[in-house]
């Protein structure tokens, strides 16, 4: 490897980050990470933090595992790349058959793609694709919920409910609609009453398509648990309404389950989880533990029957959707969750997670904890009494200005954001335990005691 002066400089002059305001690193260094070793990642200059966003929702298996690397060595010596362009490959039909076998339902059929961005774009044309063979071909709007992320592509951004995540981006593709999420926390109805606020939360989908016609509206994009914003469950109750909504109204449900899916709650699915039957479900993330790319989109019996007619086609598809390296991990990172019982590992452990987590709760900024599994949000606010959140400013000068930097320093990578209202979010590989919550826990008070006498 190239010595840490030459990676920093050329990082500086080259390396174009996501997601990242380049100009914060004009008089600093840019953060390189050289190794990982089960919940732990290491920078160039050897220093160790706690990976406590598991990379990026991704590293469900942790760091270094060298199975999954030995899967992609061998399949790559086999056959390194064969597309899926009217042609198979033993690895992807095998991993079809797993993840189907897995799914709720009646959802047996797997179309890969890359990542959970291209997942997303894919349900979004088969949707509109789908009513159209079926004869009912004004039907091709989509709903979806307030601060919800779904992607980065041109329509999976159009369907998140991010404004100022799209407004650089602007015109999107048209036929997006907005509904209420289900922030229990900050619920402008029904506050005291949790299940009276998730019946309100999904009926507001039935008025929406009532607003815009059911003869237009396609499907409903739902994640079990929502990311941006915080880690938002949904209230007991509200997929069960969801179902019913979209059963009367002809309107297919997808959930997103890029984040979700894998074990991140505790289940295969997210759906599972809160029992419920999507009609599709996109994923990506932790179906290979992050060690190559993938994503797919798995549809039910129902949406594949028309392009079973004679000369019907989806023409839709991806270079490197379901590489065989990457359909190869996924097999292997699969079996090494029920040789190790991962999600019975999560199962047994999310308590304690929460508990731990909720210790936080005696500082005066924290304002909640939510989240379920291994994916939680911590909401940071002015007055735990009001619930006042933080002025622009304070975010800047708080949460990217101190916060999120003093984690990092203190040996803590986790996601501080204001997608929504400020919030700390952990969602740590699924092999770790107390020792890691605890671990997780003594940083954050370390430095949200701080944060909060800056304000």
């Amino acid at each position: 490897m190239q010595d840490h002066h030459h990676l920093q400089q050329a990082a500086h002059d080259h390396l174009w980050m996501h997601f990242a305001r380049h100009s914060s690193y004009d008089q600093a260094d840019v953060p390189i990470i050289v190794r990982g070793e089960g919940a732990y990642i290491w920078d160039a200059k050897g220093k160790r933090y706690l990976d406590g966003l598991a990379g990026l929702f991704v590293s469900q298996l942790g760091h270094g595992r060298t199975e999954l690397a030995d899967a992609a060595a061998a399949q790559a010596r086999e056959l390194a790349f064969m597309p899926l362009w009217s042609y198979a490959h033993p690895t992807a039909i095998e991993l079809a058959e797993r993840v189907a076998s897995y799914a709720p339902g009646d959802l047996n059929r797997v179309f890969f793609t890359t990542g959970g961005g291209e997942a997303v774009e894919s349900a979004w044309k088969l949707v509109k694709n789908y009513f159209k063979l079926v004869g009912k071909p004004m039907k091709h709007k989509v709903i979806s919920r307030a601060i919800a992320y779904h992607g980065t592509t041109q329509g999976a951004l159009s369907i998140t409910g991010l404004p100022l995540l799209k407004q650089q981006f602007e015109p999107l593709v048209p036929s997006t609609f907005r509904v209420p999420n289900t922030n229990f926390y900050r619920a402008p109805e029904y506050g005291d009453d949790l299940e009276a606020f998730g019946r309100w939360a999904a009926d507001q989908i039935a008025i929406a398509i009532e607003n815009e016609g059911p003869d237009t509206v396609a499907a409903v994009f739902l994640e079990p648990v929502q990311n941006a914003g915080g880690c938002f469950p949904p209230p007991p109750g509200y997929f069960q309404r969801v179902r019913e909504i979209c059963d009367e109204y002809d309107v297919l449900l997808v959930s997103d389950e890029v984040i979700c899916a894998f074990g991140r709650l505790g289940h295969m699915f997210g759906a599972e989880r809160f029992g419920y039957q999507p009609d599709m479900i996109t994923c990506a993330k932790g179906i290979t533990s992050g060690y190559a790319p993938l994503g797919a989109m798995i549809a039910s019996d129902k949406l594949m029957a028309p392009f079973l007619e004679p000369g019907a086609m989806f023409a839709h598809g991806y270079t490197f959707g379901g590489h065989p390296v990457s359909t190869a991990v996924a097999l292997r990172n699969l079996q090494i969750f029920e040789d190790e019982q991962v999600l019975e590992h999560v199962r047994g452990n999310e308590g304690a997670f929460r508990s731990t987590l909720e210790r936080l709760r005696d500082l005066p900024i924290v304002g909640d904890v939510r989240g379920e599994g291994y994916f939680y949000g911590i909401e940071l606010v002015k007055d735990q009494a009001t619930r006042e959140t933080f002025s622009d400013e304070e975010c800047e000068r708080i949460l990217y200005g101190y916060v999120s930097k003093a984690l990092y320093e203190e040996g803590l990578y986790c996601r501080a954001d204001d997608r929504g209202d400020p919030v700390v979010q952990l969602a740590p590989p699924l092999i770790c335990d107390q020792t890691h919550f605890d671990e997780m826990e003594q940083i954050l008070r370390v430095v949200l005691d701080k944060a909060h006498s800056m304000l």
